[in-house]
């Protein structure tokens, strides 16, 4: 990534080619509250390391199909055990997360099955142009 900007920030730009999203899907993000950057006066955004991470866990649960209340949950998760807090949060947040874990699991096994069906189908075509050719 390109140089920061505004001590340790960058630019809605360098983010989108750091991450690979569109600056579309950035703001989109920041207006959920995903991802809420910081504002020069002039009032251009500006992200940190932090943000870009976020941005990197957010492309990790799209495939996934985490709806955006559950990355923000997700993520705030995440983010308060980061934080240090105390034992009966940390053990309620452990929980949450391990909830995560077993939904992340379950659909990427539903992703394996989906990539099995497409698999054999691109094969049964690979087959059938065989065949065909004269």
């Amino acid at each position: 990534m390109g140089p920061k900007t505004d001590q340790g920030k960058y630019q809605i730009g360098e983010v989108a080619e750091a991450v690979g999203l569109s600056l579309r899907t950035i703001r989109y993000y920041g207006e959920e509250g995903l991802v809420v950057p910081s504002r020069t006066a002039g009032g251009f955004r500006l992200y940190t390391d932090a943000d870009i991470e976020r941005f990197r866990l957010i492309m990790q649960m799209k495939p996934l199909d985490f709806s955006l209340d559950e990355m923000r949950e997700l993520l705030t998760i995440r983010e308060r055990m980061d934080a240090g807090v105390g034992d009966e949060e940390r053990r309620q947040l452990l929980e949450r997360l391990a909830m995560y874990g077993a939904a992340g699991e379950q659909r990427c096994e539903r992703l394996r099955e989906q990539l099995g069906i497409a698999e054999a189908f691109t094969g049964d075509l690979r087959r059938d142009v065989t065949r065909r050719q004269p």
